[in-house]
């Protein structure tokens, strides 16, 4: 059997891999966003000065950090209804149960980011902020968080793009995502090739323009010192030193 060019171009301006798509960046999305909400908690709690604190961020870390996503979510969508007759209703659909155990999972991890950039930030720079009469809420969001969010962008970009990847898991609750989409092409046509290799092409242009943006994200966040450094070398009297 042959690749069949015209079922393939088909395939990729047939509106439901659109919508496949729009699906997966969604759910991923939204993952991230659950997951650094509460990763951020629990990167608090990892670097909090209270023991208990630290245990139950340390016991969420390590719970689902050693729980595969795929079992996490037919957890929330199968075991969950059955203990808790409010997700029986209408409104508890595979695209809610999706971001949310993806981002409980993801959470775990991003709480490592959040808390390894929060740690690399110096602790004199909160100590001179709370001489200066700020308070530590102020103090947070004034001077650590700023520094911090450049520090894990790098890392967050990448777990959006994984997030991406791993909404195709989302499959084995109905959720008509991407690679759903592109299975329920072959079941009734059986031509793995050229639906498969239209999903290959979406994914592709999906991560291509999420690391565009990641990067742009990372430029804007880019401290401008050296460059306003230059700039004022430049601006001196010829002869002038740098210490002058």
């Amino acid at each position: 059997m042959e690749f069949d060019v015209s079922i393939f171009v088909h395939q990729l301006i047939s509106p439901s891999y659109v919508q496949g798509a729009l699906i997966s960046v969604a759910v991923a999305a939204l993952s991230l966003v659950l997951a650094t909400v509460i990763g951020f908690a629990v990167a608090m709690g990892r670097t909090s000065k209270s023991r208990f604190s630290q245990g139950a961020a340390g016991v969420y870390t390590w719970f689902f950090r050693a729980i595969p996503a795929l079992l996490v979510l037919l957890i929330i969508w199968n075991a969950l209804p059955q203990l808790f007759p409010v997700l029986r209703q209408d409104w508890f659909s595979p695209f809610i149960a999706a971001f949310i155990g993806l981002g409980i999972v993801e959470a775990a991890f991003m709480a490592e980011i959040i808390r390894s950039a929060l740690l690399s930030i110096d602790e004199g720079q909160g100590l001179a902020g709370r001489a200066l009469g700020m308070s530590p809420a102020k103090v947070m969001t004034k001077i650590v968080l700023p520094q911090a969010i450049r520090i894990a962008l790098p890392p967050t970009g990448n777990e959006f793009i994984g997030l991406v990847k791993f909404s195709s898991l989302a499959s084995v609750i109905s959720l008509q995502e991407l690679l759903t989409t592109a299975q329920v092409g072959v079941n009734i046509t059986f031509r793995y090739a050229e639906f498969y290799a239209a999903a290959i092409i979406y994914y592709l242009i999906i991560v291509s323009i999420l690391t565009v943006i990641q990067s742009y994200v990372e430029k804007k966040f880019l401290w401008t010192s050296k460059a306003k450094s230059k700039k004022d070398l430049a601006q001196k009297p010829a002869g002038q030193g740098v210490f002058s």
